[in-house]
């Protein structure tokens, strides 16, 4: 564990006279999440800070305080008086209007590790219009959660990205926003006029309880660690006929639907308990979504306890779960939008042919490696 905690890129900033910003007209793009250790916002610490000019404020999905689980609308800051930006509504990347008279953007966001979490889409294109538009482009780091060691699953397919696979990632890259925002800028040839202002302290296999920071819900459903690490497998659930948990108090804790009835439950978390998956346990559950999908209707499934979290592999695990879907419930589960952010046809087709596991897993391992080669020219924080 670090024996002093970490600092993430905003303190530094703060601690070191803002200087990248010295003169210059910003634009922020942020929410609930950025904060300084002292809980102050990012945005009254920049709105304050001698020689910057605060003048618009930018915010990713669910609004600049985190709250919302829709499109989200223009607005104006009741505190700063500043405009929002929304870049989660009738657009996701800023305006040209937007950014005129801006010298830089700043970006100050936690993100969770996992590709299809959007905060990371946001960040790339924000990056492009930077580069567009020829302004500065600051990245305040924070640390990945769930540790910056372990990369898993497949690379999405570069002929089918979108706001959900904005770059040909694996599904957990194990990086940092500051070193997505690097690999961005040179593998995307966007060429921006970036800077990352990296975390202190922070050593690359730390989880988010070893950095002394306080935990902040990233996103109104990701409220604990647990669920961060769980989410790079369980999330690739829930386009299909599935509940992973939304509108219950722990989302992608569990997964379960109306047509898994008491018994199957039990048969589920014993197919999967039988198959020894690292660092895993399921237990057969029954729970009612008060929200989302599902809502107000009991159903049946497994609750997904880590045992082991280093032993522990999200997409492995979330693969498991759905070959055991597809093998015991051939008719009732529909696995045709399990594709939509798996973003691997390779993959998907071989688990709609009814593979195993191993066998699917096995079909990424020479991407994830060529991309694990690309990924080592952009850490900033390396292994000890």
């Amino acid at each position: 564990m670090s024996k002093s905690g970490v600092i993430t890129g905003i303190d530094v900033l703060e601690r070191d006279g803002f200087k990248p910003l010295q003169g210059q007209r910003v634009g922020l793009i942020t929410n609930h999440t950025g904060l300084t250790a002292d809980g102050r916002s990012t945005i009254d610490v920049l709105h304050g800070a001698p020689g910057v000019k605060l003048a618009a404020l930018f915010g990713p999905e669910h609004g600049i305080r985190g709250e919302v689980d829709q499109k989200v609308g223009d607005s104006v800051d009741a505190k700063t008086g500043l405009p929002i930006y929304s870049l989660y509504g009738e657009t996701t990347r800023p305006k040209p209007e937007q950014l005129q008279g801006l010298d830089a953007l700043v970006f100050d966001i936690q993100d969770v590790g996992c590709r299809y979490y959007t905060y990371i889409s946001t960040l790339g294109s924000a990056l492009e219009e930077a580069g567009r538009h020829k302004l500065h482009f600051v990245v305040l780091d924070r640390p990945n959660p769930i540790g910056g060691m372990r990369v898993e699953g497949p690379v999405a397919d570069a002929d089918r990205l979108s706001f959900v696979a904005w770059h040909p990632l694996p599904v957990r890259h194990g990086l940092t926003v500051g070193e997505l925002a690097r690999l961005y800028n040179v593998e995307r040839k966007i060429g921006a006029g970036l800077i990352v202002v990296p975390c202190e302290g922070l050593r690359r296999p730390e989880w988010w309880d070893e950095t002394s920071l306080m935990w902040v819900n990233p996103s109104p459903n990701m409220r604990s660690l647990t669920q961060a690490a769980l989410y790079p497998g369980i999330g690739l659930l829930e386009f299909t006929n599935l509940s992973v948990g939304r509108g219950t108090d722990t989302p992608f804790e569990h997964i379960g639907a109306p047509w898994i009835a008491w018994q199957d439950g039990r048969r589920l978390a014993g197919e999967l308990n039988g198959r020894r998956i690292p660092g895993a346990r399921f237990v057969p559950v029954r729970f009612t979504p008060k929200s989302s999908r599902f809502a107000n209707e009991s159903c049946g499934g497994v609750n997904i306890v880590v045992t082991d979290r280093e032993r522990f592999r999200p997409v492995r695990t979330g693969i498991e779960i759905a070959v055991a879907l597809r093998r015991l419930f051939p008719e009732a589960w529909q696995p045709a939008a399990y594709d939509r952010l798996l973003v691997n046809h390779r993959a998907f087709s071989l688990l709609m042919a009814g593979e195993s596991a191993e066998a699917i897993e096995a079909s990424w391992k020479d991407d994830l490696a060529h991309f694990g080669e690309i990924r080592r020219k952009y850490l900033i924080y390396r292994p000890e």
